[in-house]
């Protein structure tokens, strides 16, 4: 959108103008509206004034201009084109709104045309009634999901190109999320699977992320079923990554692609998958599953005296060794890494599973003695007790007697549990088909991994985008919607990267939400129509460099003003 001045009648306007695509007659219309007057606001006594609301400037206007950084609007439109209602929002109007609304103040489609009017910087020349959420509803079940995936594609492509940022590492991870939608309510989408939430007895959507390694930014995505395969959404992932990096070495003019590599927990460990990455020509970079038994042998070696050694620079608490092995029939580098983080995590996780476990094998303890339990189910209940948090390490437990009438007893071995805190916890297997690199390059890159994860926290019920409460029960809607979502955190990560902070997500939209617009109606003059006028309040340094990075005044000229001058003492302000 295109903020600019036009002289009226003797008076200066600010006027907002943006071009959208016309499906019906096959070209591109121009839609304006008059933001207000551009005549610096004159100096009037705080006294004689009272207000009467407040409008967002901050929070709102930093991820419109990164929307328009990107001309999101005009790429998911030229994706998705024809749809939208006649004068209505057009799809790439409707991902956008909801993409700042699910950052800024997430709520019900319903708010959403209340939401943006009660913002100064604008996502459409439309006005927010126009916002509806019959109008979202209606343009999701007309979007396909190969419409939103070419999108994506666009959308990431624009970002890397922008925001100059890498793609020869990502990292990949897998979340699910929540819904209230009835077991009779139609719909593929939703289904029942393995809750990271742990509440089985919801229906969940699934979600496979990639994420660049520079500025940690997600790039693309795929919904699943919630009861689909990890794997079967990293393979839809790599297809999608393929066309974007088609597209990016095309663009770069590239004479052999560049290479490319993928980070993954060890939940997604696979031989066959390796192969896949290998012949895609990927790169391979993933933490193998300690059971895994190249993944014990490397921890054996590990635990050697003078085995594990310090790396330096911003690696300077972690620990590492390095060697190079076969994986089944893959050549593979391995670093066994060790974060005292890690180990502290997993020692208070390893505590609180203890304490449960207790109470569960003192219980099978007493129903054993009171006869109640045959030896298989016995068993079989302790098994799935010390399933957790490496418990089967050095929990004990002790079965004896028929089937008809067993005993059962259990200690905790003090000796096996500072084996495994010496050998095992805090620790990582690295293995990657990157030999070249080094050893910390292994390690950091890895830890991009982790940022997926944080992304999934923002998207999470109290984090910054949330994903949820969708208010949606229809495939199309849900799909729409966690686009819309997936936007945002994108939004988001581009806004803390363009303005630099080192603080969390949390804390800059925070910060940004306090520049804010407030509405003054004068109290003195006679009968008639009384101006209504706008005030920014006094900024920080962070909220002055985001008015600049953001380009915020274009919305609000008077926050230039609380930028050059202090308010006087005698209560006088700019209006």
């Amino acid at each position: 959108m295109h903020v600019f001045e036009r002289e009226v009648n003797g008076h200066r306007y600010r006027i907002a103008a943006q071009s959208v695509w016309d499906p019906e007659h096959g070209r591109s219309v121009a839609r304006q509206v008059v933001l207000g007057t551009a005549a610096p606001p004159p100096v009037v006594d705080l006294g004689a004034t009272r207000t009467v609301g407040s409008r967002a400037v901050g929070d709102v206007g930093a991820l419109v201009w990164v929307a328009e950084q990107l001309d999101l609007v005009g790429l998911i439109d030229r994706a998705c084109g024809k749809f939208g209602a006649k004068n209505g929002p057009s799809i790439g109007e409707l991902a956008v709104a909801v993409a700042i609304q699910r950052a800024c103040s997430p709520g019900p489609k319903r708010d959403l045309g209340d939401f943006l009017d009660a913002s100064v910087p604008r996502v459409s020349c439309l006005p927010g009634s126009a916002f509806s959420g019959q109008a979202f509803h209606r343009v999701a079940q007309q979007v396909t999901d190969r419409q939103l995936e070419q999108a994506q594609v666009a959308i990431a492509k624009a970002t890397v190109t922008r925001f100059e940022l890498s793609t020869d590492v990502l990292a990949f991870d897998t979340t699910n999320f929540d819904t209230h939608i009835a077991t009779g309510t139609p719909g593929e989408l939703a289904r029942r699977g393995h809750a990271k939430s742990k509440r089985r007895d919801l229906r969940v959507v699934g979600l496979g992320l990639l994420v660049s390694e520079s500025g940690h930014v997600p790039l693309l995505y795929r919904t699943y079923a919630g009861n689909g395969s990890d794997q079967g959404v990293l393979d839809a992932c790599l297809r999608g990554l393929g066309e974007l990096h088609e597209a990016l070495d095309e663009g770069e003019e590239r004479s052999r692609p560049a290479q490319r590599t993928l980070v993954r927990d060890g939940g997604f460990w696979s031989p066959q998958l390796e192969l896949d990455l290998d012949v895609a020509g990927y790169g391979s970079l993933i933490s193998l599953p300690l059971g895994h038994k190249v993944a014990e042998e490397a921890l054996e070696m590990a635990a050697r005296r003078g085995a594990m050694k310090q790396l330096g620079g911003k690696l300077r608490d972690v620990r590492g060794a390095r060697m190079r092995a076969k994986v089944g029939a893959l050549d593979r580098t391995l670093v066994v890494v060790e974060s005292q983080e890690l180990l502290e995590g997993q020692k208070r996780g390893i505590a609180v599973a203890l304490r449960k476990a207790k109470v569960e094998l003192r219980k099978l303890e007493r129903l054993t003695a009171a006869g109640r339990l045959h030896r298989t189910v016995l068993e079989c209940r302790v098994q799935k007790v010390l399933a957790r948090e490496h418990l089967s390490s050095f929990v004990v437990p002790s079965t004896a007697g028929d089937e008809s009438t067993p005993t059962f007893s259990w200690r905790v071995d003090a000796t096996l549990r500072r084996q495994l805190e010496r050998t095992r916890l805090g620790r990582r297997v690295l293995c990657t088909d990157r030999h070249m690199w080094s050893t910390g390059r292994i390690v950091y890159a890895f830890r991009g991994q982790w940022k997926v994860e944080e992304l999934f926290r923002r998207a999470k019920k109290g984090g910054v985008v949330p994903w949820g409460p969708s208010y949606q029960w229809v495939d199309g809607s849900l799909r729409l919607h966690t686009f819309a979502t997936v936007l945002g955190l994108t939004l988001v990560s581009l806004a803390k990267l363009a303005l630099g902070t080192d603080g969390s997500a949390n804390a800059m939209l925070k910060s940004l939400a306090d520049i804010r617009a407030t509405l003054v109606r004068t109290t003195t003059g006679g009968a008639g129509r009384r101006p209504t006028v706008m005030l920014a309040p006094e900024l920080t340094t962070e909220q002055r460099r985001a008015v600049k990075v953001f380009e915020l005044e274009r919305w609000f000229p008077a926050i230039l003003s609380s930028m050059t001058a202090r308010p006087p003492q005698s209560r006088s302000a700019c209006l």
